[in-house]
This record gives structure tokens, C-alpha cells and sequence, in this order.
């Protein structure tokens, strides 16, 4: 199934792995593209919806709207017969609705020209999550291949992507496999084998994506404050980053 659009925390969190835009310069972007841009023959227009909430809530007519931009702008094979809702784990806030695009026909590509880079970007992120949550399930197959060879036993895992559905707009997070078909008791020739000895790693140090993932995980704050806890630590020198800004 499609993922649910953004709120502030996952925002945050993909825009640092995709853009590696800091959870500030994040905010500030999004702090933008709400308040408005002027697009000739619009005037200002406001790109998103308010970007500090929990909620995963879409309005109905942003459903509706999105609904039939896919229809029409996909093909019929990507709208699922019914709406797809979604619902935030634990307790969330529901005065705002979920992070999206205020108008669906507003396509990243069309506004790309009146955009900086990295309004682009983000908004880009934004649209095309807030599309993808209500577009039809990815169909993908999943096959294993299982070899003996003495007392040893072999396994190799493959996956086909056979429909994309929301992946069409949004990454699905997984690559085709080059596993071809095998035949019940056919022999397989070695062709090389490498060997590797790997060592217990201890935990990576926090992205500052996430340490946001953190903070929600253990109700630290709210979707309001994820940046200037992040920006705090740092000033005052608890942490440090590995690059700046």
C-alpha cells in the first residue's frame, strides 16, 4: 500500500535523506511555500497546507481533488475504487490536516520556473507524497531460490516490481532483481565464490533525520519544536554536526 503523506516529523526525515536539508532549513523552505509565491496570471499562491501538525488527516476535498488529477493524469489502473485513509500511531494533534499540496493540478514541473532550487525540491517531495497516498497498491513479487550443495544449503532472494502503482510518483524503496527463473533440480556451476568476515558494528551515530524519529518515538517535543531542539543542541555545543548547512 502507498505511504500516508507527510507530517512535520516525516518531512523532516525524508527531506534530510533526499535533499539533506537540515530540519531548519526544512521548516524555513516549507515556511515559504505556505505562506505563498507569486505565480503570473495566480498572484501569491500558497503551495501547502500549514507544515507543523501530526495528523495524517486529508480533507475531503483534497481526496477528491487528488483522486481525479490521478485519474485523469495516470490512468484509471492507478485510482483504487475506494479512498485510502490513515491514521497516526499514538496520540496526534488533528487541528491541522496532514502536510500536502493545496491543488493537485499544481505539478512540480509547472511551477519549476517560478521556484528556487531548493523551494522546488521540497515541494516536489510534498506533491508527489501527498499524490501517491491515494493512488492504487504496488504489485511486486517476491521468489526465492534455494541450492544444496553437500551438508550446505544456499538461499537467494529476488524481487520484480510487476505493477508500480504509487511508485510511479513516488519511490517505491525497492529495485528489481536480476534473479532469473530456476528449474527444479537443475545443476548450478559455480562460478566464484567470495568470502567476507564481518565483525559486530556498534550503533551509527544520529542523522539529524534520525534523531527526529527519535523524539517523536518517545513524545520529546512537538511537530513545532523537532527543529529548534535540533538547532539548540547544537549551539550550545552538546552536539556536532558532520557538515554545516
Amino acid at each position: 500500500p502507498p505511504l500516508p503523506p507527510f507530517r512535520t516529523s516525516t518531512l523532516q526525515q525524508e527531506a534530510s535523506r533526499r535533499c539533506g536539508f537540515s530540519p531548519k532549513r526544512t521548516m524555513r523552505i516549507a515556511q515559504m511555500l505556505y505562506e505563498g509565491v507569486d505565480i503570473p496570471g495566480r498572484g501569491p499562491t500558497g503551495l501547502i497546507t500549514y507544515m507543523r501538525t501530526d495528523s495524517l488527516r486529508l480533507a475531503p476535498e483534497a481526496i477528491e481533488a487528488s483522486r481525479k488529477y490521478i485519474g485523469e493524469a495516470c490512468g484509471a489502473q492507478y485510482l483504487p475504487k475506494e479512498p485510502h485513509y490513515y491514521t497516526p500511531k499514538g496520540k496526534a494533534q488533528d487541528a491541522h490536516e496532514a502536510i500536502r499540496a493545496t491543488a493537485p493540478n499544481l505539478t512540480p514541473q509547472s511551477l519549476k520556473q517560478f521556484l528556487t532550487p531548493e523551494q522546488s525540491r521540497l515541494y516536489e517531495l510534498i506533491w508527489s507524497r501527498y499524490v501517491a497516498s491515494q493512488m492504487a497498491d504496488a504489485r511486486i513479487a517476491r521468489s526465492t531460490l534455494v541450492c544444496s550443495s553437500g551438508a550446505y544449503q544456499l538461499r537467494q532472494t529476488g524481487i520484480v516490481v510487476t505493477f508500480d502503482g504509487w511508485g510511479s510518483v513516488y519511490p517505491l524503496g525497492v529495485k528489481d532483481s536480476d534473479l532469473r527463473p530456476a528449474v527444479e533440480g537443475e545443476t548450478l556451476d559455480v562460478l566464484k565464490i567470495d568470502k567476507e568476515q564481518r565483525f559486530t558494528q556498534p550503533p551509527s551515530r544520529y542523522t539529524e533525520a534520525g534523531l527526529v524519529k527519535v523524539l517523536e518515538e518517545k513524545g520529546i517535543g512537538r511537530p513545532s519544536t523537532y527543529a529548534t531542539i535540533i538547532d539548540t543542541l547544537s549551539i550550545r555545543g552538546y552536539v556536532e554536526r558532520g557538515e554545516e548547512d
